[in-house]
């Protein structure tokens, strides 16, 4: 597959990790808030603060993305590939919230990253 890497296939995957990655990040921001209250009110919190929509926004663009990758990929690769979003939003969630990466965890995300590589130099 690595002849079949266009600047244009490269380029829309990349911004589909990143807008993917950045609507996960903006969701857990608007449901992680402390301040949301519980049930109804928290909805109603999210729906007033940015997090919620930039994540919304986000999967909006992701979708449009994601389209245009896939039109250009064949399906199997492309959702192989697609799989390193989870990894950029683990290792965000790490940083950004101080969520834990236990051993099984980062154990996945080397397993995943190989899984990628593998499939990127196919």
């Amino acid at each position: 597959m690595a002849s079949d890497l266009s600047p244009l296939v490269i380029l829309l995957w990349v911004l589909n990790v990143l807008v993917d990655s950045g609507g996960q990040l903006a969701f857990k921001a608007a449901a992680g808030d402390p301040r949301a209250g519980d049930g109804l009110a928290r909805w109603r919190w999210m729906a007033r603060r940015p997090w919620l929509w930039i994540g919304i926004g986000c999967y909006v663009a992701e979708f449009l993305l994601w389209l245009a990758f896939l039109s250009l990929v064949p399906l199997s690769e492309g959702v192989l590939l697609g799989s390193i979003n989870i990894v950029a939003i683990m290792v965000a969630g790490r940083f950004l919230f101080a969520e834990k990466l236990s051993r099984m965890r980062v154990a996945g995300i080397l397993l995943v990253s190989i899984g990628v590589a593998v499939v990127g130099v196919h």
